[in-house]
């Protein structure tokens, strides 16, 4: 839905669990619709979508991008962003790391990237950009040599995806842009990797590649911001320890752009002596098999990550807080003895009110309600519209 300054809000699609085209298009049809109804009866409403690449690859069949645009006309709808980070299977299956393979260093992460921006400039409305977040090149723990080698060939893979978008906007007048999310244990987890892949991997290979199409050298810095952008998932960012108002201000004067955030919290976890059992109790419930939850803790200035929640419970060490990447809903600040990073959606929201220009794309991003323990699971359409609402009226 859009918002005052030109902000459109919506909700990921992925909360709804489907690979293929028509069960996709079944839950746009049923709670997607179920959600507009109570949040934007009147007005239009913006779609999040989410397709995987068996999904997207039977969108391109028969009619069914035409009757997916027929329907949104009729429906009062738009799709301004698409989530392309989980490329296959994201449900009712064991996911973990498998959520960055094919990563950025394979041409099947490219054709797939590629072929959901033209998906998607074909449901664009006039006027609006269009969006598409994406992995942070890789997962960590897949390569423990020769990294510098990966992100030399993510940035070359990134970059024939950003000459593709200057080609559509060159020739259509339609801007869309490439939104890198960096996340914890990805290659990219926080504002330093992101300047550092910046400055001497996409600009540097960007150069090569623009120069080969005799485009010179002082525009391709130009470009690169322009087509790859950030996605600022609120609840990984949180996870690194980083203030928003630094992140966002840190980007601005290396002009790297935000082209969305994703609004989404984090597990707050403090122990007490006397509520530390209970902690270590009430954590246990969020231990499921489909997801990673990273886990980080902050000590002596630095940030340390443990690739899963199993791996707190056989640590030795004794923990004053952690986060842990489980993505609760946004609209709660505790969940018993334990809170969330909602603080930091807060801050956001209020830079985000106070600073024209930051993002027009707002996608609430809580996938895990399937997987959310009873004490806290809520009715799908009914959780789904609450956050909404609570972000309109937080920014409000």
């Amino acid at each position: 839905m859009k918002l005052k300054d030109g902000i459109h809000l919506t909700y990921c699609t992925n909360i709804h669990p489907g690979e293929d085209w028509n069960t996709t298009f079944d839950n746009l049809k049923t709670h997607l619709l179920e959600v507009k109804k109570k949040c934007a009866p009147h007005s239009s409403f913006g779609i999040g979508l989410r397709l995987s690449n068996q999904a997207s690859e039977e969108l391109g069949l028969d009619q069914n991008l035409s009757s997916l645009k027929i329907w949104l006309e009729e429906n009062n709808c738009y799709v301004f962003t698409i989530n392309g980070f989980p490329y296959g299977n994201f449900h009712r299956t064991r996911v973990k790391d498998k959520v960055h393979a094919p990563d950025w260093t394979t041409k099947e992460r490219v054709s797939y990237t590629i072929r959901l921006f033209r998906q998607l400039k074909g449901l664009l409305t006039p006027g609006v950009d269009g969006g598409i977040s994406t992995s942070p090149i890789s997962y960590k723990h897949w390569h423990n040599t020769n990294v510098e080698e990966i992100f030399r060939k993510g940035a070359q893979n990134m970059i024939e995806v950003a000459f593709e978008l200057y080609q559509i906007e060159k020739r259509t007048g339609c801007y869309l842009h490439l939104d890198v999310e960096p996340e914890p244990d990805g290659l990219l987890e926080n504002t330093q990797d992101v300047l550092s892949f910046f400055n001497n991997h996409l600009i540097p290979e960007a150069k090569l590649f623009f120069g080969k199409k005799g485009i010179f050298a002082e525009k391709v810095d130009h470009m690169v911001k322009r087509y790859i952008t950030l996605c600022y998932d609120v609840c990984h960012f949180s996870m690194a320890y980083e203030e928003p108002k630094n992140t966002f201000e840190t980007l601005k004067e290396n002009g790297i752009k935000i082209g969305k955030i994703q609004i989404s919290a984090a597990l707050k976890i403090h122990f007490t002596e006397k509520q530390n059992q209970s902690v270590w109790e009430a954590l246990k419930a969020y231990n499921e098999p489909v997801y990673l939850h990273q886990v980080t803790e902050r000590k002596d200035g630095a940030v340390k990550t443990f690739s899963d929640l199993p791996e707190i419970f056989s640590s030795k060490s004794n923990f004053e807080e952690l986060r842990a990447h489980f993505h609760v809903p946004i609209f709660l600040e505790r969940f018993g003895v334990l809170e969330s990073t909602q603080d930091q959606i807060l801050k956001t929201m209020e830079y985000l009110s106070t600073h024209e220009n930051l993002t027009t794309h707002l996608e609430v991003e809580t996938y895990t309600w399937e997987v959310l323990p009873q004490s806290v699971k809520l009715p799908l359409v009914d959780s789904i519209v609450r956050e909404l609402n609570w972000v309109k009226d937080t920014l409000i």
